[in-house]
């Protein structure tokens, strides 16, 4: 399904976005060396509580993992990437950390992350990884506009990350969002300029680079839903949610 939203719902996604870019400023402040997973968890579980929103991640069960989430936030790890599960872990000087939130609030999701080297000085290495992933989803956005084409975002995208030098898995990639966190279209992180769908005003997509720091390959890990760079590599994920307005991409997942 690829759900156009009206002027009223796009009002409601940007007070979403905010609520979601809010959340992981705080828990990015949070997250020090010694924190826990699970109390990084728990403080996300507390934070939409009180917003009065309502966890995109608690009962999710797509095909790729195994049973309903169960938690509130992915916390992904080092080799860690995509769909961290929370575990019982604290954060050590160094760790390079993903926080990826998705909630809804008044029938609208948004969804968004960021990644970050948690305690003192980071490698030089973390941080051109990260920067990679910031420079293509700022490439993608810059992409985003009424008439251009999914094809024309995922090129923008994946130029950056060869560019950078990574290599790039399409498996898993942006996507559309709304009333559901995830819908069509698929919005792979490479791709041919001028194909796919036609944006338009009152679509709204979650952009997502992510990169491995030397391979394209994944593995699950035993709990069945993170994954993980298959040779043990370092990685990194940005994600921001916009609307196609009729000016071009308007940025909702920034905090107010």
């Amino acid at each position: 399904m690829i759900e156009i939203l009206s002027p009223s719902e796009v009002a409601r996604a940007r007070d979403t976005g905010a609520l979601v870019g809010e959340i992981l400023q705080a828990l990015r402040r949070r997250a020090t060396v010694g924190t826990n997973l699970l109390q990084i968890d728990r403080w996300a579980q507390a934070m939409i509580r009180d917003a009065g929103a309502q966890s995109c991640y608690v009962d999710y069960a797509p095909s790729f993992g195994r049973g309903p989430f169960g938690h509130y936030i992915c916390t992904a790890v080092n080799d860690a990437v995509l769909h961290g599960l929370p575990h019982d872990y604290a954060l050590r000087d160094g760790d390079l950390l993903t926080l990826d939130l998705a909630v809804s609030l008044r029938g609208i999701a948004a969804d968004s992350a960021i990644s970050f080297v948690v305690g003192g000085s980071p490698a030089p290495a973390d941080v051109a990884l990260i920067e990679a992933t910031e420079r293509a989803l700022a490439a993608g956005i810059a992409a985003a506009r009424p008439g251009a084409r999914i094809g024309d975002l995922s090129h923008a995208i994946g130029t950056v990350l060869t560019g950078a030098g990574y290599p790039v898995n399409t498996e898993f990639g942006g996507h559309g969002i709304g009333s559901t966190m995830h819908q069509d279209p698929h919005v792979a992180n490479s791709g041919r300029p001028g194909r796919g769908y036609p944006l338009r005003p009152g679509l709204l997509l979650a952009l997502e680079p992510w990169v491995m720091a030397d391979t394209d390959r994944l593995v699950t890990d035993a709990d069945g839903w993170t994954l993980r760079s298959a040779t043990g590599c370092r990685t990194a994920h940005s994600e921001h949610t916009i609307a196609i307005t009729d000016d071009g991409a308007e940025i909702l997942t920034l905090p107010r």
